[in-house]
């Protein structure tokens, strides 16, 4: 055992080597046609096993079948798995001689949503989910990312005279419900094992694929979700004199609080109030005596952080106060802070992302309006780089351009990004990423 000052000295130092010193000379070209290569003989079981996750997905914590699948394929290649960390998390790690540990994460869960691709191996589970029935879809696609995790795991091993070091591949559960890093972490995550000197993580997205969007500092937003209970006095829709009714809280305050956006913060500041569901009553005679909504708030900006979620509550109140209703019941539940890149190591990355991917490797000017946990990994002081990928046909997205009709996104039942090409520029993007850090 070493004392905490001594261990933070050695953490400090090894990180320095990681992202101060400059990497040996990478051949970047030679490199990646290798890497290209090991994918060419990997893609049949790739795409077996991406087409696998794809067809039978499971929601947040629930990732039985797909922690056991990823367990085997990392075992079969040699890595120590750690299986339930987190709940439904994994852990892997393969040491090649001394040097750096180094994080890859990639994602688990998928979201409850009833897919409309029309794909031949689309999703037919269906779940009960907060009372009703459900899909369950890859929506998101981190069956892409698991794919490409695993396609890179098998790379660096057939690259392993490249690097030196220790690389810890964690397949974090539950990141929709923004909930998974922060299990992996309390279950021990950088205490039962290998504290990394930096992390690296990707996400797909409905850009053109071969492409890699990256941006230093801050990458997304901070997510803060919310449950609203108008609360009223239910009775016959034909008698709404005697009633109390929380439609109409409900309905005026789906507006009014937009103008907590529009009115009261900088709107040179990205900040946005989205209600996503509203549940209430049971017929159209009938007023209930409650509506619940749910809904997000996004943000970069701290202070905006603040000042909408205080508008919010703010103006739930003064809907009941203008209906006579008691208080309402205002939650926020889940909250993500954003994700923020470590300079150093992009700066240190970015000419590999270069060399590799020419003009298709682009700074982005803002940060992006998704949330994710990945910032927990973040917070926990590992130094990390997150980058997107694309996903879709480069002249399909071109066309969308042109006539202003967007491609289904990140969320929408109707996400499909193209499998091979993806999937392929993760594993490049992400192997390159690893091997410049561990050649130092």
């Amino acid at each position: 055992m070493i004392g905490s000052g001594k261990r933070a000295a050695l953490v400090g130092a090894t990180l320095a080597a990681v992202i101060g010193a400059p990497a040996m000379a990478m051949d970047v070209a030679a490199d990646k046609a290798a890497v290209d290569q090991e994918f060419a003989s990997d893609w049949p079981h790739l795409e077996a096993l991406y087409k696998d996750i794809h067809t039978h997905p499971e929601i947040a914590f629930q990732e039985q079948r797909t922690s056991a699948l990823l367990a085997k394929e990392m075992r079969a290649l040699g890595f120590e798995v750690t299986e339930h960390v987190g709940k439904t998390g994994i852990v892997a790690i393969y040491h090649n001689g001394p040097g750096p540990v180094v994080m890859i994460r990639t994602e688990l869960d998928a979201l409850p949503v009833t897919e409309k691709t029309g794909l031949p191996y689309a999703s037919t589970v269906k779940i009960q989910y907060e009372g009703h029935e459900s899909g369950v879809d890859h929506a998101c696609g981190h069956d892409i990312h698991m794919a490409a995790w695993v396609g890179t795991a098998k790379a660096l091993l057939a690259m392993k005279d490249k690097w030196h070091g220790t690389v810890m591949f964690i397949g974090q559960p539950a990141e929709e419900a923004i909930g998974g890093a922060k299990a992996m972490i309390s279950d021990g995550l950088f205490t039962r094992f290998p504290k990394p000197a930096i992390g690296f993580a990707q996400h797909v997205g409905n850009s053109a694929y071969e492409t890699i969007g990256y941006k230093p500092g801050t990458y997304d937003s901070n997510a803060d979700s919310f449950t609203i209970t108008f609360k009223g006095r239910g009775g016959h829709g034909s008698m709404p004199s005697v009633t109390i009714d929380p439609v109409v809280e409900a309905a005026r305050f789906v507006i009014d609080v937009q103008t907590v956006v529009s009115r009261e913060h900088d709107p040179h500041q990205f900040g946005v109030i989205t209600v996503g569901a509203i549940e209430g009553g049971t017929a159209g005679n009938i007023i209930p005596d409650t509506v619940v909504l749910r809904g997000t708030i996004r943000s970069y900006d701290a202070d905006v952080r603040l000042k909408l979620k205080a508008g919010l509550v703010r103006t739930a109140n003064a809907e009941a106060q203008m209906s006579g209703a008691p208080a309402p019941d205002v939650q926020f539940t889940e909250s993500a802070t954003a994700v923020v890149n470590d300079d150093a190591l992009v700066a240190r990355t970015e000419p590999v992302f270069k060399a590799a991917f020419g003009d298709k490797a682009i700074l982005a000017k803002e940060p992006g309006s998704a949330s994710e946990d990945y910032s927990e990994f973040v917070l926990a002081g590992v130094p990390s780089f997150y980058w997107s990928l694309g996903g879709y046909d480069p002249a399909k997205v071109e066309e969308a351009r042109r006539t202003g009709v967007p491609l289904p996104a990140n969320h929408s039942p109707y996400f499909a990004p193209v499998p091979e090409p993806s999937i392929k520029t993760g594993v490049e993007a992400m192997t390159l990423a690893v091997i410049n850090a561990l050649s130092s």
